[in-house]
């Protein structure tokens, strides 16, 4: 059973690229030690179909895999397959409780006799392969729990966002502006007030403020990158604040101040 959820996960993160204008990842190159030989085989074998269809690995992420262990006991328990039950939170809150930091989600579940049963049950299953197989989920977290002779299983997927502190976010922008030939002022106190603030800025006048939020600090918006190759700005200060937590969705919020 795929996720219905993945499609509106799709829109949030979408949505959270938008511009506003005024206008510590847990995720590890392998699973922990502690994990269960089920647990292993579902993911060597994800990894190994990813490897064939030219795919990145999953990085393991035990924040993930806590949710779905939550999860796939209340399957066990109850001896049914669902992505939510009646009373229990929706996946995406499931995770994010658990500490996973994500802009989009997804989810597989099944019960079998075995990891290579369940594994090709999943690859069997269009919606089920293609989780498995999609180039933008880049995180894993599995869970099996047996009862009787037969085990339930969960693979909660993201596309993880990393924690950042401020500093670090705004060298990242600072990066991207670098390579458009923008200067970095020494304004990073004022760009941080206006970052918080829902318009007008700090400090001393800009000739322009851009604020934005996103899930992905490797690539500026569309709509900045614009104004940048205009020429009629030749220097920016970059502030990060905190992302206001309306939201399940991991993001960073970012001001430039352009001069």
């Amino acid at each position: 059973m795929a996720t219905a959820l993945r499609c509106l996960t799709i829109l949030a993160a979408i949505a959270l690229a938008a511009l506003l204008l005024t206008q510590t990842s847990h995720a590890a190159a392998g699973p922990s030690p502690q994990i269960g030989p089920t647990e292993l085989a579902l993911f060597t074998a994800a990894n190994r179909d990813r490897a064939a269809a030219g795919l990145p690995a999953f990085q393991w992420d035990a924040s993930l895999a806590s949710a779905a262990r939550q999860h796939a006991q209340l399957m066990a328990d109850r001896n049914a397959l669902s992505h939510q039950f009646p009373g229990e939170a929706p996946m995406q809150n499931r995770a994010r409780r658990a500490g996973a930091r994500f802009s989009l989600i997804a989810e597989n579940v099944a019960e079998g006799p075995s990891a290579a049963n369940l594994h090709t049950q999943w690859m069997n299953s269009a919606p089920h392969r293609a989780n498995l197989l999609d180039r933008e989920l880049n995180s894993i977290g599995i869970a099996v729990v047996q009862s009787g002779n037969m085990y339930f299983a969960v693979q909660d997927f993201s596309t993880a966002v990393p924690s950042a502190s401020l500093e670090q976010q705004e060298q990242q922008v600072a990066q991207q502006l670098a390579a458009r030939g923008l200067r970095d002022v020494s304004a990073t106190a004022d760009a941080r007030r206006t970052c918080e603030l829902e318009r007008g800025f700090a400090g001393q006048h800009p000739s322009a403020v851009m604020r934005y939020e996103t899930a992905d600090l490797r690539q500026l918006p569309d709509d900045v990158d614009r104004r940048l190759t205009t020429g009629q700005v030749h220097s920016a200060a970059i502030g990060a604040c905190d992302a206001a937590p309306a939201s399940t969705f991991a993001r960073y919020r970012i001001a430039i101040l352009l001069y």
